[in-house]
């Protein structure tokens, strides 16, 4: 337990000076100094700045995954939950964007790296959102040939929707939360709802 404790701490403490500071900035050392831990204690969880720097990646998605299995458990109908499950999503990936400051900068310039974090979170919301489809289909409110194809469609659809909804393309373009919500929901439901 104390050594996830400790881990957990020396990768908060980086996201903290990440987002402050910068990545290239922040040294190891400040991340032992900050976190009252030694360097010897750092290195014995991470081998250099570049693995800590994966570790806040992991931990952050692992928070939004969780969120969005909150709401996967919901006892809703499936079109509530899919709609829940949108929002949720895009409203979390940008809060932890926001929320880690300049780390956000390095986030967009090494989008395959955190690409290749990212698979875990991909997998998951894949099976998630075809278990979300499944409901609707068993409850008659979806109408899909292929749950496993929506599922994708849905995840790639999303997926796209990331860095305009974090840049606010949609508020420059004169579309407001509300109407762009309505705009989504529009698009994904005429397709598969039944009525």
């Amino acid at each position: 337990m104390a050594v996830s404790k400790t881990r957990n701490l020396l990768i908060d403490t980086a996201r903290q000076l990440f987002a402050r500071d910068g990545v290239e900035s922040t040294t190891m050392n400040d991340i032992a100094v900050a976190s009252n831990k030694g360097r010897r204690t750092l290195y014995t969880y991470f081998r250099d700045k570049e693995e800590i720097y994966l570790a806040v990646i992991e931990s952050e998605l692992k928070q939004l995954v969780d969120s969005l299995q909150e709401v996967a458990a919901k006892s809703i109908p499936a079109d509530e939950k899919l709609y829940d499950y949108i929002f949720t999503r895009m409203d979390a990936v940008k809060k932890t964007v926001v929320r880690n400051g300049t780390l956000r900068a390095r986030f967009f310039r090494d989008i395959w790296k955190v690409e290749q974090v990212r698979r875990y979170f991909d997998q998951m919301e894949v099976t998630t959102l075809r278990k979300i489809l499944q409901e609707g289909v068993d409850e008659g409110i979806f109408q899909v040939e292929s749950v496993e194809g929506i599922a994708l469609v849905l995840h790639y659809s999303l997926k796209g929707l990331d860095v305009p909804y974090i840049k606010g393309t949609f508020n420059e373009l004169g579309i407001d939360r509300k109407e762009l919500r309505s705009r989504i929901i529009d698009m994904i439901f005429n397709g598969i709802k039944t009525k």
